[in-house]
């Protein structure tokens, strides 16, 4: 995640359209009706047809799943237009803009989880308290996922949508070469409960590596997969940055730049075009991949490496990417906004969007669902994904998220850890350059 902010890369894929936020709304003035719709507009806002807007970043995977095309045939004076801009580092400052203008915003507008939390606390009073709607519970999702939308007021201002709990993809030709175990229980007893434990595998796996690889892709992704299985991170749980002294950045730091400096990465940058390469070459052994990038693996590695990729849980519970739907108040179709986010958050449909696009659900209801409960992904050797990634997001810790979360950890992954992995700058060097990144980003 990115401060040229990067949009968690399961919605930077399969992009059809970029589009303007809120196209078409520039010019157009909210109903105040205190929130949650009129009392006389129904669903589709009286007899004449509603378009109901839902500006995204990415892909979503709505229309891709036909839950668009479902909801309007369930109500014939609903049509909906989403307008998609590819990455969330143009998407969100347009947001704010539209925010701050009152006008130009989509009746439904998706937020990323690295930004909730600055909506939540400083723009809550421009979205509808979703809390309040008809058939929201709080209890039908995640209790880490409901805080996270949650001001300080107690108003709830975004429906969790999908989430990324973590676990680790390996192959198990070159972890049989290096004489490791192969199946998916044994792997992940060797790193259970630690990714110290990880990098000792790493270490056994380099002794025997297989010409040209190395055990995991990079020290960046280390960090990330480490430091989200943590509560508290860049931020205490008053508010107050503590990144400096945080012992969760401390080890994850630590971490990352041991495996840099042991020669167990690849020293690439992740999403860009060598480490895309890398996939298809076969060039590492491990990744540290939430559900969303199992689709971007399949994509890179080819057909060549079906079933040669398997997936383990991961050493700890973390998650990493997520976003959430929200209603402006500005909206022009409020009601009928709120009434169509609510669908497409509710368990049924959070199932049946894991079928068709690997989103695992917020809604822990979603888990016990055939679509999730029985799922398998073939390329994957057949491994039980609903299983896996529905287990690792019950454990997940309540995060504790600030409003320069994204800021903060982009200094970290992009600048201070790339010094030591491909620079070859001392780990304190480095991590004084991620001190003045995060300074200059934060205006400390």
């Amino acid at each position: 995640m990115r401060r040229r902010s990067r949009t968690p890369p399961r919605r930077m894929a399969a992009v059809a359209a970029v589009a303007a936020l809120g196209v078409g709304l520039s010019g157009a003035c909210a109903r105040d009706d205190g929130g949650l719709g009129s009392a006389g507009e129904g669903p589709g806002g009286g007899a004449r047809r509603t378009t109901v807007t839902i500006g995204t970043f990415g892909v979503f995977g709505y229309k891709q799943a036909g839950l668009y095309e479902e909801y309007e045939r369930l109500h014939p004076d609903i049509t909906i237009k989403e307008s998609v801009i590819e990455r969330n580092d143009a998407y969100y400052p347009q947001l704010l803009t539209h925010l701050a203008a009152g006008g130009g915003l989509s009746d439904i507008q998706a937020v990323e989880v690295g930004n909730i939390h600055d909506v939540a606390t400083t723009q809550a009073d421009r979205f509808v308290d979703l809390s309040r709607a008809e058939g929201v519970r709080a209890d039908t999702w995640l209790d880490w996922k409901w805080a996270q939308a949650t001001a300080p007021d107690g108003r709830t201002i975004g429906l969790g949508t999908d989430i990324g709990p973590i676990a680790v993809c390996y192959r198990k030709d070159l972890f049989a070469k290096a004489g490791l175990p192969t199946d998916r229980e044994g792997v992940g007893r060797l790193w259970a409960g630690d990714w110290r434990k990880y990098l000792e595998t790493g270490r056994a796996y380099k002794k025997r590596a297989p010409a040209g690889t190395v055990f995991t892709d990079s020290a960046a992704g280390i960090y990330n997969a480490a430091i989200h299985g943590y509560a508290e991170r860049y931020y205490d749980r008053r508010g107050r940055r503590v990144y400096r002294t945080s012992p969760a950045v401390r080890e994850s730091w630590n971490l990352a730049v041991r495996a840099a400096r042991e020669g167990l990465t690849a020293r690439l940058k992740q999403f860009e075009k060598p480490w895309d390469q890398a996939y298809a070459n076969g060039r590492f052994a491990t990744v540290a991949c939430p559900p969303w990038m199992l689709g971007y693996i399949k994509e890179k590695a080819g057909p060549a490496a079906e079933d040669k990729w398997d997936i383990a849980p991961a050493p700890r519970p973390a998650n990493w990417g997520g976003s959430f739907v929200t209603v402006p108040k500005a909206a022009r179709h409020r009601k009928a906004a709120i009434a169509l986010a609510v669908w497409l958050t509710a368990p049924e449909q959070q199932a049946r969007l894991f079928d068709r696009q690997a989103s695992i659900p917020s809604t822990p209801a979603s888990y016990a669902m055939p679509q999730v409960k029985d799922a398998r992904n073939p390329y994957f050797g057949d491994a039980p994904t609903g299983r896996i990634f529905s287990a690792a997001a019950r454990s997940v810790p309540r995060l504790v998220i600030g409003p320069r979360e994204q800021q903060i950890g982009t200094a970290f992954t992009d600048v201070g850890i790339p010094q030591v992995e491909q620079q070859g700058r001392s780990p304190a060097a480095a991590w004084k350059a991620a001190q003045k990144e995060i300074h200059n980003a934060v205006d400390e």
